[in-house]
């Protein structure tokens, strides 16, 4: 329970709030370091070394660079808030969540495309 505290504190304390519909800016290395240390205090296998989260969080921030300004704001707003909620605020969790949202999106013009030519 403190472990679980702990990491929302930690987590929670490198939150920014994205400004004028920007990117948020978290600090990926602590954030990184953070998750490492959390393993070792619950006993576990080191998920992933602090250099590979490093690393795969810095992608995910470039791909989202790349998609963030052009993504409906409600959706980056929604994927923001659910990953704060969730105590999973990441790039890696942000970049999914909207991949999510455009598929579902993409189906869904399918969909209606499909039913209207029946």
């Amino acid at each position: 329970m403190r472990a679980a505290l702990l990491t929302l504190a930690v987590i929670g304390s490198q939150l920014t709030t994205a400004i004028a519909g920007r990117l948020p800016e978290l600090n990926v290395e602590k954030l990184c370091k953070q998750r490492s240390a959390e393993d070792k205090i619950m006993r576990e296998p080191e998920s992933q070394s602090v250099a590979d989260c490093v690393r795969e969080e810095t992608d995910a921030k470039q791909e989202l660079t790349k998609i963030w300004a052009n993504t409906d704001g409600s959706i980056r707003a929604r994927c923001e808030h659910e990953a704060i909620a969730l105590g999973t605020r990441r790039y890696l969790d942000l970049l999914s969540c909207l991949q999510i949202a455009d598929d579902t999106k993409s189906v869904g013009k399918e969909t209606k495309q499909n039913r209207a030519r029946k």
